[in-house]
């Protein structure tokens, strides 16, 4: 074995046994055996709510523990694969193990990423909202970009998503929307695209085809569960009812089903359209405002803690820049990483993004 082979694959050896370690598998084998029984179990559809809970958390415990060993098999065949490959001085054989090799990297880097979500919610599912900012009917528009870059990226991987509400702006575009994606470490995944979303290009709605710099948020917040203790007083809130519509304001619903709440104390107000009932609709609405308010409670938290800090944390602001004109460019602007594919990116390829962007989080904290 050539001697740069052995060296690579003796360092991807070590960093998967880290991450095998830092995952602790025999824990994660007892969470699988303690899911499959209770899985098993007569009675567990009498409550269908917890018998969903639990068939899930079964499946992901089951894809993780699959995910790691899967890894560990290949690693193992590639050592013997690339021997034989030597010993029968077949190139061609060599050259796939060097390609596998290549792929072991990308997928061993990419579950140490997964070791690195070890926050209170990060293993949550994720209630994201985007809203459109300065620059007018193309921000609205650039609002809705973003909306489908999240919604592909979730499609590529295979997450459940679900859009609670989408107000349309009258031109083009969306003026806010909120959706849920579930899946495991999703929130802790997602976090790192709150900010501010800056995209320059050509307007396709100036008749001067001058170039146009355009705004839009982007909140992620990890989906409220029953331990968080989340208590709303129903003084504390105002509920409006309406008709649900879409693009146009053509009617979708032939009831008014659709629930706007307002928390009073903060002012903060949530909606939820998608669902058929007016009473399906306020309960998750319910839930995007309880996770607004813990979200609020913890940026306070924070907000004391860094109280004595020069300036605190200010990523979250102008964290991402998207160029499409005069030059093809994705930037992040915390941690310097940058592709010159936005096409792709605008397609749900963001996975290298939130990377960057999770190990650069771990490294602020631990200078901290």
């Amino acid at each position: 074995m050539s001697d740069e082979f052995d060296a690579a694959l003796k360092d991807l050896t070590g960093k998967l046994t880290q991450i095998e370690s830092v995952m602790d598998l025999d824990a994660l084998r007892a969470q699988v055996a303690d899911l499959e029984q209770q899985a098993s179990s007569p009675n567990l559809w009498d409550d269908p709510e917890a018998a969903q809970k639990v068939t899930s958390q079964l499946s992901h415990r089951q894809a993780e523990l699959r995910r790691v060993s899967e890894l560990r098999q290949r690693l193992d065949d590639l050592g013997v694969l690339y021997e034989l490959a030597e010993a029968e001085g077949d190139p061609g054989s060599q050259n796939e193990a060097q390609e596998e090799l290549d792929e072991l990297l990308k997928d061993v880097d990419a579950l140490e990423v997964r070791t690195l979500l070890s926050g209170e919610y990060d293993a949550r599912n994720a209630v994201v909202t985007i809203r459109s900012e300065a620059g007018g009917v193309d921000a609205a528009d650039w609002a809705e970009m973003l909306l489908r870059m999240y919604l592909r990226w979730a499609e590529r991987h295979g997450y459940p998503t679900d859009v609670y509400d989408i107000s349309y702006a009258e031109e083009a575009g969306i003026k806010s929307a909120t959706f849920k994606v579930s899946a495991p470490y999703v929130y802790g995944t997602l976090s790192v695209e709150q900010g501010t979303h800056r995209l320059v290009r050509i307007s396709p709605f100036d008749n001067q085809s001058r170039r146009q710099t355009s705004f839009a948020h982007v909140e992620v917040l990890p989906e409220v569960e029953e331990v968080d203790h989340v208590d709303i007083p129903e003084k504390d809130i105002r509920v409006d009812v309406y008709r649900s519509s879409g693009p146009g304001g053509q009617s979708v619903n032939t009831t008014d089903s659709a629930v706007r709440i307002t928390h009073i104390p903060t002012s903060i107000v949530v909606s939820c359209q998608n669902e058929k009932s007016q009473l399906q609709n306020k309960a998750a609405a319910m839930k995007v405002l309880q996770a607004r308010l813990l979200q609020r409670k913890k940026e306070e938290e924070r907000a004391e803690m860094n109280a004595l800090k020069d300036g605190g944390s200010s990523w979250g602001n102008q964290m991402r820049s998207y160029v499409l004109h005069p030059y093809q460019m994705v930037k992040d602007l915390r941690t310097e990483f940058e592709v010159g594919n936005p096409s792709a990116v605008l397609d749900g390829e963001i996975d290298s993004f939130l990377e960057a962007g999770i190990r650069w989080r771990k490294q602020q904290n631990t200078a901290a």
